[in-house]
């Protein structure tokens, strides 16, 4: 007896979607609402919502309390109305060979809403089978293979040394760089929120991790500062951590004299505001004496900054950071160190020309035969 299947639905694209599979599209569609695609997306999507927030809203109260077939009736108005204005709009001077790839949260209405008319334009349109859902059920291992890929080398270094510049000259320099403060939009410490920037959430931050690691060439060497297990609100991936404590080790020495002025321009919003920097210094007090709180206020009302940053980085941030990187960082005992010698940008482009020659001498990646 012959064995009978399912027809395979015209344009319906299947699991596993890598990298590489991305880029056989020319578009990435995502039709769920702007408030569902601001939360995660696919790297590189595009949102056309098919329904935006307020519609998908009252679709969904109509369909639960009302009735699935009134429920049916009005979105596909608003449904055939969105797309439409998105071929008008966004669609219309794309040849004939454009090649989107379309999905929704499950791979079901809404995309296949969005598919089936360009298809019925001509466009060779995919929708992704189970959507959104399926893509991150995909994402969490690929993310974890990704890492486990990549040998590490870790920026070490005092705050104020200046890693997130040094890893700026080294990207210029078009080494491999992963810089995970940026794509958390944040600097890493109890002053690190950055201003007029909220941090993504959390999958959003996975999804960029995920692109920014499957664009690397794993026979080359990566460069990320060494972090925290957190970034603000945000967690490292377990397996890109576990990864980077294993990486060999490079640490910015930078003066003193130095390191007060750079970490003034770093934090140049929170002197600007002396009210949230007041509220920023209150956030330390399980941390330090009443009498040093209340010294760092006093600094902060008399505009005396340069004695506010200096003591925070030999009161609060040397002493963390010694005890939080020997703990974690198996190669920092005998990390090459990377001398910045001025801490503008030709000092740094010195400095990661120094660090990209020791690469070569301090990583030790093997291929397979």
């Amino acid at each position: 007896m012959s064995e009978t299947h399912a027809p395979v639905k015209p344009g319906l694209v299947r699991q596993p979607l890598d990298f590489a599979a991305l880029e056989n599209f020319d578009t990435i569609i995502d039709t769920r609402s702007p408030a569902e695609y601001a939360l995660d997306h696919i790297p590189g999507a595009v949102n056309c919502p098919v329904l935006d927030d307020q519609e998908r809203e009252q679709v969904g109260t109509l369909y639960k309390q009302t009735s699935r077939f009134d429920a049916k009736k009005l979105g596909a108005a608003w449904v055939a109305r969105n797309i439409a204005r998105h071929i008008e709009d966004r669609f219309q001077a794309q040849p004939k060979n454009w090649r989107p790839l379309v999905y929704c949260w499950r791979g079901g209405a809404r995309s296949a809403a969005m598919t089936h008319v360009l298809r019925q334009i001509g466009w060779d349109a995919g929708q992704l089978e189970g959507g959104y859902k399926q893509w991150r059920a995909h994402l969490v291992p690929d993310l974890d293979r990704l890492a486990q890929s990549i040998q590490f080398i870790a920026v070490c270094g005092r705050t104020g040394s200046g890693k997130s510049r040094l890893l700026d000259a080294l990207h210029a320099k078009g080494a491999q760089v992963l810089d995970l403060e940026m794509l958390a939009a944040h600097k890493g410490s109890v002053l690190g929120d950055l201003p007029d920037q909220p941090q993504p959430s959390q999958k959003k931050f996975e999804s960029t991790i995920w692109a920014t690691l499957a664009k690397f060439d794993p026979a080359l060497p990566v460069f990320v500062e060494a972090e925290s297990k957190k970034i603000g609100v945000l967690r490292v991936p377990q397996a890109l951590m576990a990864q980077m404590w294993l990486g060999e080790c490079i640490e910015l020495k930078t003066a003193d004299s130095m390191r007060v002025p750079l970490l003034r321009g770093e934090y140049a919003h929170l002197i600007a505001n002396p009210a949230l920097l007041h509220a920023k210094l209150d956030c330390l007090r399980e941390l330090h004496s009443r009498e040093q709180i209340d010294t760092w206020h006093a600094w902060v009302a008399a505009a005396d900054w340069d004695s506010l940053v200096r003591h925070l980085l030999t009161a609060h941030y040397d002493p963390a950071y010694d005890k939080s990187m020997f703990r974690h960082y198996a190669n920092i005992s005998h990390a090459v160190p990377v001398v910045v010698d001025a801490i503008d940008a030709v000092g740094f482009a010195r400095a990661a020309d120094d660090a990209i020659a020791l690469s070569g001498g301090i990583v030790r990646h093997t291929r397979p035969s």
